[in-house]
């Protein structure tokens, strides 16, 4: 059970993040689901700076596991609460901000995808993308989007 492993992993869901411009959170079509891109969100406050500047590799590690929280939030609740329809995360999308010379954006991205395979198992395994970029909305340090492929009720 999927709640039960985000027990044991001390992990609670936040409410998931309000959309912050004209889009929404998650779009449910063919059997997949497709989440927009998630900000790291630590004690309700977006985890801001750029890798290689004023964040480190950890620290941005650290909030790719935050977005990925984030999202398994938007999952829940685009899912109707039932975290169990879950079939395959997909991929990741992550976008890491980082200074030009910082060329560790997979290590980064790691933080969330260990996070996928730590509560879904077999099923958290993805492809992914990890690139940097200039900044990001809110002067975030990551985000990620997600397509999830999902049961049918």
């Amino acid at each position: 059970m999927i709640e039960e492993k985000l027990d044991e992993l001390g992990i609670t869901l936040p409410a998931p993040a309000a959309p912050v411009a004209s889009y929404v959170p998650a779009v449910e079509a063919n059997g997949m689901l497709f989440i927009s891109g998630q900000l790291p969100f630590v004690d309700g406050k977006v985890v801001t700076g750029k890798v290689g500047d004023t964040r480190s590799l950890e620290d941005g590690k650290a909030a790719a596991k935050a977005c990925a929280v984030m999202l398994i939030a938007q999952m829940k609740a685009a899912l109707g609460g039932d975290l169990e329809r879950v079939e395959r995360i997909v991929k990741l999308g992550v976008f890491v901000a980082s200074t030009p010379d910082f060329t560790d954006q997979p290590e980064a991205a790691n933080g969330a995808s260990d996070l996928m395979e730590a509560v879904f198992g077999v099923a958290g395994k993805h492809a992914r993308a990890a690139v940097s970029v200039p900044v990001l909305p809110r002067d975030a340090t990551v985000e990620i989007d997600c397509v999830v492929k999902v049961r049918s009720v």
